[in-house]
């Protein structure tokens, strides 16, 4: 069985295209791949099925569109290419209860090969709430959303989870076997069900903006794009579930971090840090529609703080400071206060430790950041004890810190970010 679609690695591309068809053609072909995976788990009921069925489309689609053009609806052609190749497939598939098998070919037969947006839309949310089972341990489901849904690498899961590639591989083939066995259908659950899954579909919808909007990984059209399609289904699950305060501090959070996106980077695609940023640059419709939605969660959630509200009331704190020097950072460290409470992991804490930085309290950010374990291998701790240490006096040793984040980073853009910072001579 295909490893995740087409997502995750450029597919080959015969070797007569040229450079600039090759870029063409890999960056559709990753761009489209969540929607018709989505649909094609729908039409045959069955995840590995279509994991090959598009993988297969992805080919041939690699063959032919050097010689006949790329076409007008890519993801039309892709969805009927996948769905003849898995029809084909059931009917040579031997294993499959004969029941079982016909039913599945009798609904790809009937599905049209018109697909509209809304039943696109909608296979995705099936896919996600499809993922994130409660047949599946929690991790497992954010694992599995991450790679099938999102098309990211098992390296990439493996990073944005902090564990080993490896330990990331056996988990994701578990977790495909547990479905397989276990039955799971693909669909949107019922209403009753709905809030059991909330928290694990949220986290996953997050990581997703989170690779797209911070990846470490090159900087593609497609992983940019990953921001915004969370920041699209952050939208749908609001409407699916409304007055949710971890879905309104999901989508606010995203918008409020997405509103910086423009002032980000500078002309050389360098990075401008928050303190540097012009915050005219900054989408502050976004912003504002960020804000809201942040205090609608916060009031919601009052009397049992959510996770997602409190960060997003932290992301607001930045976005209502009319500059950098008037940003709220005792309200900040409030806040991380009442995460770490929730969420007493390693990263939280050593967000809080940042924000206790920016207050003032260097000394003491430092020795928390030195506190934490299970960390060696994260870019964001070496990176902020460069930052510490250089605030601090100590040189050296920031350089030291430095270094090493480097080795950490595949960004280029953070890769001078501490060249310039802590490395140069």
């Amino acid at each position: 069985m295909s490893q995740g679609g087409f997502g995750g690695d450029r597919a080959a591309v015969p070797r007569a295209a040229s450079a600039e068809l090759t870029v063409a053609l890999t960056d559709i072909l990753l761009a489209e791949r969540r929607q018709v995976l989505a649909s094609l788990t729908r039409l045959t009921g069955d995840l590995g099925i279509a994991e090959d069925a598009v993988q297969d489309a992805a080919i041939s689609a690699l063959q032919a569109w050097p010689r006949t053009g790329i076409p007008q609806n890519p993801r039309a052609w892709l969805i009927v290419t996948a769905k003849h190749r898995a029809i084909d497939v059931l009917r040579r598939e031997g294993s499959r209860w004969a029941k079982e098998r016909e039913a599945a070919l009798m609904q790809l037969h009937q599905a049209p090969d018109d697909f509209t947006v809304g039943v696109l839309r909608d296979d995705q949310l099936r896919l996600i709430f499809t993922c994130c089972h409660p047949a599946l341990a929690a991790e497992a489901q954010v694992a599995l959303s991450l790679r099938v849904l999102c098309g990211l690498s098992v390296a990439e899961v493996a990073r944005a989870l902090l564990v080993p590639e490896a330990t990331m591989a056996k988990r994701l083939t578990r977790a495909r076997q547990k479905i397989a066995a276990a039955g799971v259908h693909y669909r949107v659950p019922d209403d009753a069900d709905l809030p059991d899954r909330m928290r694990v579909v949220a986290t996953t919808v997050f990581l997703l903006f989170t690779e797209g909007y911070a990846s470490r990984s090159a900087g593609t059209h497609e992983r940019r794009s990953l921001a915004e399609e969370a920041v699209r289904l952050g939208r749908l699950l609001v409407q699916l579930l409304p007055g949710e305060a971890v879905l309104e501090g999901l989508l606010a959070t995203m918008l409020l971090q997405h509103s910086r996106r423009h002032a980000r980077f500078d002309a050389a695609g360098d990075i401008v840090l928050l303190a540097d940023q012009d915050r005219a640059r900054w989408d502050h419709v976004l912003a504002t529609e960020g804000v809201e939605l942040a205090a609608s969660a916060i009031r919601r959630s009052q009397n049992s703080p959510e996770r997602f509200a409190v960060v997003a009331a932290i992301a607001a704190c930045h976005a209502i400071a009319g500059t950098a020097q008037n940003t709220d950072w005792d309200a900040i460290v409030a806040w991380y206060d009442v995460l770490a409470r929730l969420d007493p992991s390693p990263v939280v804490l050593l967000n809080r430790a940042a924000a206790l930085a920016e207050r003032g309290d260097v000394r003491a950010a430092l020795d928390a950041v030195e506190t934490l374990e299970g960390l060696d291998d994260y870019f964001w701790l070496h990176a902020t004890l460069a930052e510490l240490l250089r605030r601090l006096g100590r040189e050296p040793e920031a350089a030291v810190a430095a270094a090493r984040a480097r080795g950490l980073t595949g960004s280029i853009a953070q890769q001078r970010l501490l060249d310039r910072r802590y490395l140069a001579p």
